[in-house]
């Protein structure tokens, strides 16, 4: 939009925090007090699972449970910590038509993952069921996942996968039950198979918890023959801080 025009819309109604609803200078954006309040989760993680060091690492380093347990994905990293402040901010994307949020987030998301991006030939965000879609009207990760594309200039199949079966919410559910609950959820779409065939594929959700949701999706697009499965997510749980 050219500068005049945007000038008068914000004459007639001022941008506001996407955090707290406080007026701010900048559409897009948040105000002092909620930004120092995001923990923002930098380089020092664990190169598989974007889980945070608390002090500086070498390059690649792995996170003990990665060593044990090495994820079907091959990197992944978090834009910030999902705790009290992110959580607020996460589920009004989420789930109350907060969707104007996207752009934002996923400046925050190719901060973190700037490496990610550039190495990937497709961007793939985890789907939602059909029935799940029709509901809230758009899918978030997809939303994510196109912002990141426009920032990094990369292809987005936003219908890449798909979702065979309907699941229960993850919310509630522990370790063990999350990895049960999306087993054989996930297929790739028949159209863009030959599309992903020997790709390297960004990998877009919105929060990782315990991984399971993108660890099945991870396996079912490398055993559609993609080369590579990067991880890259808006928000990551860490025990002990939710």
């Amino acid at each position: 939009m050219f500068s005049p025009f945007r000038r008068i819309i914000d004459l007639v109604l001022p941008p506001t925090c996407q955090g707290c609803g406080a007026q701010v200078a900048e559409a897009q954006t948040l105000c002092a007090t909620c930004w120092a309040q995001l923990t923002f989760l930098g380089a020092a993680c664990c190169d598989a699972c974007a889980h945070p060091f608390d002090y500086e690492v070498p390059a690649q380093t792995l996170c003990g449970a990665c060593v044990q347990n090495a994820p079907p994905f091959d990197r992944a990293r978090a834009a910030v910590l999902y705790d009290d402040r992110s959580r607020d901010l996460v589920l009004g994307f989420k789930h109350a038509d907060r969707t104007e949020a996207a752009q934002l987030y996923a400046k925050w998301m190719f901060a973190a993952g700037r490496d990610l991006v550039a190495d990937a030939d497709v961007i793939v965000p985890v789907p939602l069921h059909w029935t799940r879609l029709f509901a809230r009207r758009y899918n978030q990760s997809a939303l994510l996942a196109h912002g990141l594309g426009k920032l990094g200039g990369k292809a987005v199949l936003a219908d890449a996968m798909v979702r065979k079966r309907q699941t229960p919410s993850q919310g509630r559910l522990g370790r063990i039950a999350r990895a049960r609950n999306v087993q054989g959820a996930f297929g790739v779409n028949p159209r863009h198979r030959d599309k992903l065939k020997g790709k390297r594929a960004l990998l877009i959700d919105d929060v990782y918890t315990t991984g399971a949701t993108l660890r099945a999706a991870a396996k079912v697009l490398k055993r559609a023959g993609c080369a590579g499965v990067d991880v890259l997510v808006l928000a990551r749980v860490v025990r002990g801080f939710v």
